[in-house]
């Protein structure tokens, strides 16, 4: 070869490498998937008419994202209550091992997610995701003194719901400061929400400040807690504007070169039961049906947005719910738990109980996985899961190693099951009430440690509950409806679960791993 040739082969050959270098850098950033969670507010369960085909709510843009990817029927919330969920959901912690032992955070209280905890926003930003929180936060916040620079609610001890006067905190807060220890302490770029539609203040906020500053008392005859309210503030507007939101940050993100992660925290089908005023009577369930198929019109306004910008063939879909359904019908934007069935319509089938509750109702979800590069069309996964293994399941598909021993105590990495394996990844999963009440099932078999339900259901005329045994179990593979107690039956089945589950509390993890 001649010498100009040689020169001529080297500097082409230089360009060609220095090109897939460069490519080789943003291959990766190229290739990994957007990651968008829709997280449904309270929904259960036979609710979507792809998981209850006598459902009386009509799902089309559900139905279709389950069509297009993967429905799992055995998929379980880490609580049958909000933030306990959540705070899984982003931690992969069940959140039973913080400071919050049963129920929620109330109004006013501080942050559940500790400070240098590892979250999914955080756990994404490594790998450069541009990350949003959008909808609702509910995981507390420290709001700032309006006689200091403190913080009024550092000292409140969470679970504390007898404190005296919490309803007036707000006088003590100035609302004009900058909050702390809400979403982007947590790991996200971005904010927007109305942090819980129930509690005060009725506004928005846009990363850690609010948008308006309440100016007046929310109205006595107005559904939520009592508090500050902003001009102008409507129920019924909530939903539109965070799912315009959503939609405005899909197509902003799709003229970057980075992937993004969006935690879209929906405020429906919880209480207050608004629905715009589109879609009321749409449905024969009532202002409680009307309100669930705003959800499906919400999920269909994403999946477009994803479609039209380009993005929805590399980007991975979750959608699924905090917990299960308190079955509301709507009256006065709530109505009594269970009153939606007088149309006819179950949001829990097949299974038994409701939000809140310890049996299947209250923690059994849908759980939808679109991707449609990666994940086969039409397929259905029948493994146990739980919400708390999305982050090591993200973590794998991303390719982000994390130390197994100090973060995601309790998530399983499922991306064998998107990507059509059936072998089980879970042999096991703990289940919380909002009561405390703690069941462990390990295959079919379910031990709950308690006689009832551990929630709502414990106000409805259900079949009476066992009184002679300190527990319940049951088998699911023949006793689906959890009717058939057997614990007095199976003792050393009982002394099984009871010391996996004692393991799990004393290690601090429910992963088959040395701690």
């Amino acid at each position: 070869m001649k010498f100009k040739t040689l020169k001529r082969f080297v500097f082409c050959a230089g360009i060609f490498v220095g090109l897939m270098s460069c490519n080789s850098e943003t291959k990766g950033t190229e290739q990994s998937p957007n990651i968008v969670i829709i997280l449904a507010d309270d929904l259960g369960y036979g609710d979507p008419q792809i998981y209850n085909v006598d459902s009386k709510i009509p799902t089309p843009n559900i139905d279709k994202l389950a069509r297009g990817g993967m429905r799992f029927t055995d998929a379980h919330t880490p609580s049958s209550v909000c933030t306990p969920t959540r705070y899984g959901l982003l931690t992969g912690r069940y959140a039973w091992r913080t400071p919050l032992k049963r129920s929620v955070l109330w109004a006013w209280d501080k942050p559940l997610i500790e400070k240098n905890r590892l979250t999914l926003p955080k756990l994404l930003k490594s790998k450069q995701y541009h990350t949003a929180c959008i909808g609702k936060w509910h995981l507390g916040w420290r709001w700032p003194s309006n006689t200091d620079d403190g913080f009024v609610n550092d000292t409140i001890k969470i679970g504390d719901y007898g404190l005296k006067g919490r309803n007036d905190l707000w006088k003590k807060m100035d609302f004009s400061k900058a909050l702390a220890g809400g979403p982007l302490e947590a790991g996200f770029d971005y904010y927007f929400g109305d942090d819980v539609p129930n509690f005060a203040p009725y506004t928005f906020f846009e990363n850690n400040k609010l948008i308006q500053i309440p100016d007046r008392l929310k109205p006595a005859d107005m559904f939520g807690t009592p508090g500050p309210m902003a001009e102008g503030w409507e129920l019924d507007k909530v939903m539109p504007t965070i799912t315009e939101k959503a939609v405005d940050y899909i197509k902003e993100q799709s003229k970057t070169e980075n992937p993004f992660f969006l935690y879209f925290a929906l405020t429906a089908p919880h209480t207050p039961i608004a629905p715009a005023s589109e879609f009321k009577g749409a449905t024969e369930a009532g202002p409680y049906g009307d309100f669930v198929y705003q959800v499906d019109y919400t999920v269909g306004q994403v999946v477009e947005a994803l479609e039209a910008s380009g993005q929805l063939e590399n980007t991975l879909v979750i959608f699924t719910s905090d917990n299960g359904s308190p079955q509301r019908d709507g009256t006065n934007m709530a109505g009594v738990a269970g009153s939606v069935k007088k149309y006819g319509h179950d949001p829990s089938k097949p299974w038994k109980g409701m939000k809140a509750d310890i049996l299947e109702g209250g923690h059994r979800v849908p759980f939808v996985a679109l991707w449609p590069k990666k994940i086969k069309g039409n397929s259905i996964n029948n493994q146990v899961v739980c919400l708390t293994d999305i982050i090591a399941t993200v973590a794998s598909l991303v390719e982000i190693p994390y130390d197994e021993k100090n973060a995601m105590e309790d998530s399983y990495d499922i991306s064998s099951l998107l990507m059509g394996s059936d072998a089980p990844v879970r042999t096991d999963i703990v289940h919380h009430a909002i009561n405390g009440t703690f069941a462990i099932r390990k295959g079919a078999w379910k031990l709950i440690l308690g006689k009832g339900p551990g929630g709502f259901s414990r106000s409805l005329n259900l079949p009476e509950f066992p009184v002679k045994t300190e527990g319940q179990l049951y088998n699911l593979s023949n006793d689906p409806s959890e009717t058939d107690n057997v614990y007095a039956e199976y003792p050393e089945k009982v002394r099984e679960l009871t010391e996996l589950l004692n393991r799990y509390k004393i290690n601090g993890s429910s992963k088959q791993i040395e701690i």
